[in-house]
């Protein structure tokens, strides 16, 4: 009766150490999907964009979104196998988007976010989808602000943790007076009311501020860097990687690439660029 009683008892215990593993070796797998495989499981995605930026990705006042971040977001949905109505957008704050992809808070992310080597320590990129330079808006009539050279003195908005506000605070600390804002949005409504006297991001970007306010805002049309626009992934997932190349490159080929551009970004005066080579696998 007593041994009787021990081998019962040594059972229940192998029986919770094996359902512990069990639990622990589910997390870990877990973790270690890829993009691919939740999408193909899941049928839905939840993807970073920026919720303020006219012509790439914009939250309209009825909740809905529109732009050429948004369009080649639901592309690459489409393409790993959900549905456009299966995509949740949420926003990615320049200084954010790092932390939200590593959180899981995001699967992926297409939100302007410009490849470079120290987001690459953290982070992977697929792409380029797109390539941009950084340049100046300033307010309609402004004969002052000509170019990168005619900086000193003048105060000039940019976001926090972006790498345009970046670019200045390594090239143009001397010359310029930055101030950084949380939002590209509340940067133009200082230069609009005279707080500064120019913003600066990517021509794009500037571009479709400049067509949401007709006769009031310039785009001074010089570009002084080069500015690859990956989209965002988990830091090894090299499945997604070649998935979302894929994804991008069909993109191009098929002509959704440049009609997306055309109609987000063509009324703004932009000249639609030709699609880049894919360079992060």
């Amino acid at each position: 009766m007593r041994l009787s009683r021990v081998l019962r008892a040594g059972a229940v215990v192998t029986a919770l150490a094996l359902s512990v593993a069990a639990c622990g070796g589910g997390k870990k797998a877990d973790a270690s999907d890829s993009l691919v495989d939740k999408a193909s499981s899941a049928k839905k995605l939840t993807v970073g964009i920026k919720f303020d930026q006219p012509g790439l990705g914009l939250k309209k006042p009825d909740g809905s979104f529109e732009g050429f971040d948004v369009d080649v977001a639901r592309y690459i949905a489409k393409e790993l196998g959900v549905d456009a109505a299966n995509v949740t957008f949420k926003e990615a704050q320049s200084k954010e988007r790092e932390n939200l992809i590593k959180n899981g808070d995001v699967d992926f992310i297409v939100a302007t976010y410009s490849i470079n080597d120290d987001r690459k320590k953290s982070v992977d990129f697929a792409g380029p989808y797109f390539i941009a330079g950084q340049d100046l808006l300033v307010k309609k009539g402004n004969t002052s602000i000509t170019g990168k050279e005619s900086l000193n003195g003048k105060n000039l908005c940019s976001v926090t943790g972006s790498t345009p506000a970046q670019n200045i605070k390594d090239k143009f600390s001397k010359e310029a007076n930055l101030q950084q804002y949380g939002k590209y949005t509340d940067c133009i409504s200082a230069l609009l009311n005279g707080t500064v006297d120019a913003v600066s991001t990517d021509d794009v970007i500037l571009a479709g501020y400049a067509a949401q306010y007709p006769g009031k805002l310039d785009l001074v049309g010089q570009p002084f860097t080069t500015e690859k626009y990956g989209v965002g992934l988990k830091k090894g997932d090299t499945k997604a990687q070649k998935a979302v190349n894929d994804a991008i490159l069909k993109m191009e080929n098929s002509g959704d690439w440049k009609k997306s551009l055309e109609t987000n970004v063509g009324p703004s005066g932009y000249k639609i660029p030709d699609a880049p080579a894919i360079t992060e696998k």
